[in-house]
C-alpha cells in the first residue's frame, strides 16, 4: 500500500501551512487501524493539503495515493477519502477563469491550472468509483454516486449504472444519494437533462418509497424550476405525512467513536446530536434541495414551512424553523402565521426544538410581535417537561428558562420586538445576573417604559472598571443609557469618559459623549468636557462632543467651527462623514454650514455624497441639489437606501421626483440587503426599516399631491 511515497520530495511541495514534508505521515494515518488515528489525519487533510478547498502542489501529488487508498478495501472509512477526492476534484472553473484564458503571469493561473490538473488526475482513475456503488460498507456507497456524478469523464454511462443499482439498493439514504447524483449529471450535461428530468418525474409518481418520492421531486425541481407543478404543496405534504407515518422509529446510532480534538471531529458529533433521536433526518436537506429550486415562489414556501410546523413530528419542526429561516433572510412576505407557529415551539419538550425556536425569533425584531405573547409564558413559566423529565430542564414553576442562553435568547426576541412586557423581565435580569450585551443594545425601542431601567443601568455602569476592557463593558450600558433617557447618570457616564484608558480611548469617549448627547440639557455638568474635546484629534469624538454641545446647550458658538475644520479638502471619508452627519443633526440652526457641505456631493466615496446631501436638506432644504446624488446612490449601492429614505421621507412633496423609485422598492420580493451564504443579526431588521421608511415618503408624497 501507498507504493512509491517515499520517492516523492514532499520537502519541496507545499501545502497551506508550508512544506508538504508532514503529508506522508496523513496519508499512512487514513489507513491506521485506529478510528481516532484516521479523523485526525483526515482533518490535517482538509486543514492544510486541501485548505478551505485550495489545492495546491502536494495535493496533486497526493491524488494517486488516495485513489489507491480509496481502492482497497481493507481500508476503513473509505467513503471520507472518496468525499476528499470529490472535494478536490470536483472544483469548477468559473466562465471567466478558464485556463485557456488567463496569462500565465497571472496570480489566478496557477490556482486555476491546479483546479484542472486535479480534476484531469481523479478523473482519470474515476473507475475506481464505479465499484463502490456496491460496495459492502454503506458508508462507501453513499459516497460514490456524488463522486461519479461530479468526476467521472462518461456522464452518459455513469446515469445508467446509477438508475440501475436503484433498483436493488436497500439503504435508504444510500438511494436518496443515488437520486441527487441522477438530479446533478442533468444538471452538468445539458444533453443528458431531458431524458433525466422526465425518469425524476417518473420516479417523483411510481416509487413505492415515499422518501424517494420526495428526493426525485426535489432533483425535478431543481433541475427543471420552470416546470414545478402548481400542486406542490399538497405533493410535498402529503409525502412528508406518509414518511413520518410509516417510519419505523428512530434511526439508531452508529458505533460509537472516541472524540478527538479535530474540527472534522467537531462536525461529525453536531451531525449525529442533530440527528440522534429523528426516524427521517434526511428529509431536511432533500427539503433544502426544494426551497432552493422554488427560489421566489414565496408563497408555496411559507405554506410548506407551515405545514411542517404543525407537524406531529418535532423533527420536521425543528426543520421547518431551520429553512424559514434562510427564506425569511432573503424574501419578503406574509410570515405573521409562521411566526406565531415558531413561537408555539417554545412550550415543546425537546430541548432542540424550542433552542431553535428562540434562535430563530431572536433575529426577528419587529416581524417577532406574533410570537410575543408565547415568548411572555415561555420566560414567566417553566418548560413543559416529556414523560420522564424528557425535556432535560427541570419542571415548572418561577424563572423560566434555567439555561441562560435560552432565558437571554427569549428575552432578547421579546425586547427586539418592542413589547413593554420585557421591561421587568429586563429589570430582573439586571439586577441578578449579567446579561448578553444584546439585550442592552435592544433598549431602544421598548419607549418610555423602559425608564424604570435607568437606576439599574446607573449602578452597573458605576461597577464598572476603569481598565483595559472598559469599552467592551461600558459601551452596551451607555447605549443602554441613551435609549432609556436615564439623565440621572451623568456622573456615572463623566466617570468613564474622564476615566478612559489608552486601550480603545477614542471608542470610550465617543460612546460616552453620545449618551451625553442623548441627555440634552440635562447634561449641563458634562459640558466643560465637551468642550475640552471638541479639540480632539479623533474626528468621530471632536464631532460628538460637538453635537452633545449643541444638545446641552444650544450655542453654535464653538460647535460650527470645530465641525467645519472636518469639512475641509484631504479630510478622509469617515472625518468627513462624521462632521455631516452632526450638522444634520442640528439642522437649519447650521443653515450657515452648507457651502461647506456641497463639495461632498461630488466625491468619489460614496458615503460622503449620501451623508453630505442629507446633511445639506436637513440644514438648507436644498432638495433640487441634494435628491438627485441621493437618487444616485440609491443605484449605485443597495446598502445605502435606509439612510437615503430616511432623507427622502423628511422631505416628503420636495422628493415626488422619487415617487418611481419608491414604489420600485415596495414591489420587490427580495430584501435589499439579502446575501447568499451570509447574514448580519440586523438585516432583517433593516430592510422591514427600509419598508416602513418607503411607505412613510411615499405617503407624504402623496399628501402633498392634494
Amino acid at each position: 500500500m501507498l507504493t512509491g511515497i517515499e520517492e516523492v520530495d514532499w520537502a519541496s511541495l507545499g501545502h497551506a501551512y508550508g512544506p508538504a514534508d508532514d503529508v506522508p505521515e496523513l496519508l499512512r494515518g487514513l489507513a491506521s487501524a485506529d478510528p481516532a488515528e484516521r479523523e485526525t489525519a483526515l482533518d490535517g487533510m482538509y486543514g492544510a493539503v486541501h485548505h478551505q478547498g485550495d489545492v495546491y502542489d502536494s495535493t496533486l501529488a497526493c491524488i494517486p495515493f488516495l485513489l489507491e487508498l480509496v481502492a482497497d478495501p481493507g481500508v476503513q472509512d473509505r467513503g471520507c477519502i472518496v468525499e476528499l477526492l470529490t472535494s478536490i476534484g470536483g472544483i469548477e472553473l468559473d466562465d471567466d477563469e478558464e485556463l485557456d484564458e488567463l496569462d500565465p503571469e497571472d496570480e489566478e493561473f496557477i490556482p486555476a491550472a491546479n483546479y484542472a490538473m486535479a480534476a484531469a488526475a481523479i478523473a482519470a482513475g474515476a473507475d475506481v468509483f464505479l465499484g463502490l456503488v456496491s460496495d459492502p460498507d454503506p458508508e462507501v456507497r453513499l459516497a460514490a454516486p456524488c463522486a461519479l456524478a461530479s468526476l467521472h469523464p462518461e456522464p452518459a454511462r455513469v446515469l445508467g449504472l446509477l438508475r440501475e443499482r436503484l433498483t436493488v439498493e436497500r439503504d435508504t439514504e444510500v438511494r436518496l444519494a443515488l437520486v441527487a447524483a441522477v438530479g446533478r449529471i442533468a444538471l452538468r450535461h445539458a444533453s443528458l437533462r431531458a431524458e433525466t428530468v422526465d425518469w425524476l418525474g417518473w420516479l417523483a409518481r411510481a416509487a413505492q418509497d415515499p422518501g424517494l418520492r420526495l428526493a426525485a421531486l426535489a432533483q425535478r425541481a431543481r433541475c427543471a424550476p420552470a416546470d414545478i407543478p402548481d400542486d406542490i404543496v399538497p405533493w410535498v405534504t402529503g409525502l412528508l405525512e406518509e414518511i413520518r407515518t410509516s417510519a419505523q422509529g428512530p434511526i439508531a446510532a452508529g458505533a460509537e467513536r472516541a472524540a478527538t480534538p479535530t474540527l472534522i471531529g467537531q462536525v461529525r458529533e453536531l451531525l449525529e446530536e442533530h440527528a440522534a433521536g429523528r426516524p427521517a433526518p434526511w428529509t431536511e436537506e432533500l427539503l433544502r434541495t426544494l426551497h432552493a429550486a422554488l427560489d421566489d415562489r414565496v408563497d408555496d414556501r411559507i405554506a410548506l414551512i407551515v405545514a411542517q410546523l404543525r407537524s406531529p413530528d418535532w423533527g420536521q419542526r425543528s426543520d421547518a424553523i431551520w429553512l424559514c429561516g434562510g427564506l425569511i433572510r432573503i424574501w419578503r412576505g406574509r410570515y405573521e402565521e409562521v411566526v406565531r407557529l415558531v413561537g408555539a415551539q417554545l412550550h415543546d419538550p425537546e430541548p432542540r426544538l424550542r433552542e431553535a425556536a428562540t434562535s430563530f425569533l431572536e433575529r426577528l425584531f419587529e416581524l417577532g410581535a406574533p410570537a410575543a405573547d408565547a415568548l411572555v409564558t415561555r420566560l414567566t413559566t417553566g418548560p413543559v417537561v416529556g414523560p420522564g423529565g424528557g425535556g432535560g430542564h427541570g419542571g415548572g414553576g418561577q424563572g423560566g428558562f434555567v439555561g441562560r442562553s435560552g432565558r437571554d435568547g427569549a428575552l432578547l426576541a421579546l425586547a427586539r420586538a418592542g413589547d413593554t412586557r420585557a421591561v421587568p423581565l429586563l429589570a430582573r435580569a439586571l439586577e441578578e445576573h449579567e446579561v448578553r450585551r444584546e439585550l442592552l443594545y435592544a433598549m431602544d425601542g421598548l419607549g418610555p417604559s423602559a425608564a424604570m431601567l435607568a437606576p439599574l443601568l446607573r449602578r452597573r455602569l458605576a461597577e464598572v472598571e476603569l481598565d483595559e476592557r472598559l469599552y467592551d463593558r461600558a459601551a452596551p450600558l451607555l447605549y443602554a443609557l441613551a435609549a432609556v433617557r436615564g439623565n440621572q447618570a451623568v456622573p456615572e457616564v463623566l466617570r468613564v469618559l474622564r476615566g478612559a484608558p489608552s486601550n480603545r480611548r477614542d471608542w470610550v469617549r465617543e460612546a460616552a459623549l453620545r449618551t451625553l448627547a442623548a441627555f440634552g440639557p440635562a447634561a449641563q455638568e458634562a459640558v466643560p468636557e465637551m468642550r475640552r474635546l471638541l479639540a480632539a484629534e479623533s474626528a468621530a469624538v471632536a464631532t460628538t462632543a460637538a453635537r452633545a454641545l449643541w444638545a446641552a446647550e444650544g450655542d453654535l458658538g464653538e460647535v460650527l467651527p470645530a465641525l467645519e475644520r472636518w469639512l475641509r479638502p484631504g479630510a478622509s471619508g469617515a472625518d468627513w462623514c462624521a462632521a455631516a452627519q452632526a450638522l444634520g443633526e442640528i439642522g437649519p440652526a447650521a443653515a450657515v454650514t452648507a457651502p461647506a457641505l456641497r463639495p461632498g456631493l461630488a466625491s468619489r466615496d460614496l458615503w460622503v455624497r449620501v451623508r453630505s446631501a442629507a446633511a445639506l436638506w436637513r440644514v438648507s432644504g436644498d432638495a433640487a441639489t441634494a435628491l438627485p446624488v441621493l437618487l444616485a446612490a440609491w443605484e449605485e449601492n443597495r446598502h445605502a437606501r435606509v439612510d437615503v429614505a430616511e432623507c427622502l421621507a423628511e422631505m416628503g412633496p420636495a422628493a415626488s421626483e422619487a415617487q418611481l423609485v419608491i414604489l420600485t422598492e415596495l414591489t420587490r420580493r427580495r430584501r435589499h440587503n439579502a446575501r447568499e451564504g451570509a447574514s448580519g443579526s440586523h438585516d432583517i431588521h433593516l430592510d422591514e426599516k427600509l419598508l416602513t421608511l418607503c411607505r412613510a415618503a411615499l405617503a407624504r408624497m402623496e399628501r402633498g399631491a392634494f
